[in-house]
C-alpha cells in the first residue's frame, strides 16, 4: 500500500521563520532554478488573469509550474493584487500556495505565499544586480522607484547577499510612503546616505542600480536620455518604461515568452517594432556565459516572475518545517482514500 498522504498548512509566522537570514542560500536557490527552467527541466505555462468589470485595476493570478531536478514539486500560486488595499492600510497583494506530489498528485500543502512571492522577486532582483554587472563596474548609488513591501524586500536581498551602498535614492507619488521608506532604510543602519527625490528623474540619474517597484499599468518614464550614464535597471514591475526607453538599452528577461505579453513594457516595444531583436537574453543565458552585455550601455531586467520559482521557494519551507518536525498537518483531510469508500 502507498504512504497515506497527508496535508499540511503553513501560517505566514513559519513561512518568515524559514526563510528569515537565509538570504543568499535563497538567491542560490533562485538561481539554480533558473538553470533548470533554461535547461527544460520546468513546466510553466502562462499564468491565467481573473479580472473584474467593476473593479479593472484589481486582479487576481493564477501560476501553474513544476520544477524537476532536486526540487522535485507541482503545484500552483494564485495571488491577488489589489491596489484600493493601500488606502485602508492593508498591503496590495495577497498569496497562496498550493504544493503537489508529483508522484501521486496530491497536495501536500497550503503555504501563505505573500512572503514567498515577495522573497522569490527580491532573491531574483538580487541574482539579477549581481551577474548583470559582472562585467561593468559594481553600483556604489541604488535609486527605488516605488516603495512597497517588495522594494523593502528586494533591498533585504541585495544587503543579505553582500551589497553595500554609498547612496540609496527614494521616490514614490505618495510623500508619506516615501518618507517611511526612507525611516526604514535608516534604521537598518547600513543603507548609506538616504535622499528622497522628489522627481523620477532626479532619481534615475542619480543611481547606477534602479529599481522600479511600482504599480504602474502604463509606462510614465518615456526618456532614454535619463539613462545615459549606463545604470543596470531592475523592472520588477515590468510596465513604467516607454518603448524608446526599452529599445534604447540592452534587455534581458527571465523568460521571452511570458515576458512578451499583458502589456508590459517589452510587450509594448514589441508591437512598436514588430519583432524581438530588441532582446539580448535571458538570465539564466547570462549566467551561463551565452550573452555578454556591454558595459557602456544601459541594462535593463524585466522579470515577469515565474511560478517556478514560486514552486522552489515554496519547496525549501515545506521541507525545512518537515525537518524540523514543525509541519501543521491537517488530520484526517482526504476522506475518501478507498477506491470503494470507507469501510
Amino acid at each position: 500500500m502507498p504512504e497515506r498522504p497527508t496535508f499540511a498548512v503553513v501560517p505566514g509566522a513559519q513561512v518568515h521563520e524559514v526563510l528569515s537570514g537565509r538570504e543568499r542560500e535563497l538567491v542560490d536557490l533562485v538561481a539554480d532554478t533558473y538553470r533548470l527552467h533554461g535547461a527544460g527541466d520546468t513546466v510553466n505555462p502562462p499564468s491565467y488573469f481573473l479580472r473584474f468589470p467593476d473593479r479593472p485595476e484589481s486582479r487576481i493570478i493564477a501560476l501553474p509550474a513544476s520544477v524537476g531536478g532536486a526540487v522535485a514539486v507541482d503545484g500552483i500560486k494564485w495571488i491577488s493584487s489589489f491596489p484600493r488595499n493601500i488606502d485602508s492600510g492593508l498591503p496590495r497583494a495577497s498569496a497562496v500556495l498550493v504544493l503537489n506530489d508529483p508522484a501521486t498528485g496530491y497536495p501536500l500543502a497550503c503555504l501563505e505565499s505573500s512572503i514567498i512571492s515577495a522573497v522569490r522577486t527580491a532573491a531574483s532582483a538580487a541574482l539579477a544586480a549581481d551577474r548583470l554587472s559582472a562585467e561593468g563596474r559594481r553600483p556604489r548609488r541604488v535609486g527605488f522607484v516605488g516603495t512597497g513591501l517588495i522594494a523593502r524586500y528586494i533591498h533585504t536581498y541585495l544587503l543579505g547577499s553582500g551589497w553595500d551602498f554609498d547612496e540609496v535614492g527614494v521616490h514614490d507619488l505618495d510623500a508619506e510612503h516615501a518618507e517611511g521608506f526612507r525611516s526604514y532604510l535608516e534604521t537598518t543602519g547600513s543603507a548609506g546616505r538616504v535622499k528622497v527625490h522628489g522627481g523620477c528623474e532626479d532619481l534615475v540619474r542619480a543611481s547606477d542600480l534602479v529599481v522600479f517597484a511600482t504599480v504602474a499599468g502604463t509606462p510614465h518614464v518615456s526618456e532614454p536620455a535619463w539613462f545615459e550614464h549606463a545604470p543596470l535597471v531592475l523592472h520588477v514591475s515590468l510596465r513604467d518604461l516607454s518603448p524608446e526607453v526599452v529599445l534604447a538599452a540592452q534587455n534581458v528577461v527571465d523568460d521571452v515568452e511570458h515576458c512578451l505579453k499583458a502589456n508590459t513594457s517589452v510587450h509594448l516595444a514589441e508591437q512598436r517594432t514588430g519583432g524581438r531583436d530588441f532582446l539580448d537574453g535571458t538570465l539564466a543565458e547570462v549566467m551561463d556565459g551565452r550573452v555578454r552585455l556591454d558595459a557602456e550601455r544601459p541594462v535593463v531586467f524585466s522579470p515577469f516572475g515565474l511560478g517556478v520559482l514560486d514552486l522552489a521557494v515554496g519547496k525549501y519551507v515545506h521541507d525545512e518545517l518537515a525537518r524540523g518536525g514543525e509541519l501543521r498537518v491537517v488530520e484526517d483531510f482526504f476522506y475518501e482514500l478507498d477506491r470503494y469508500g470507507k469501510r
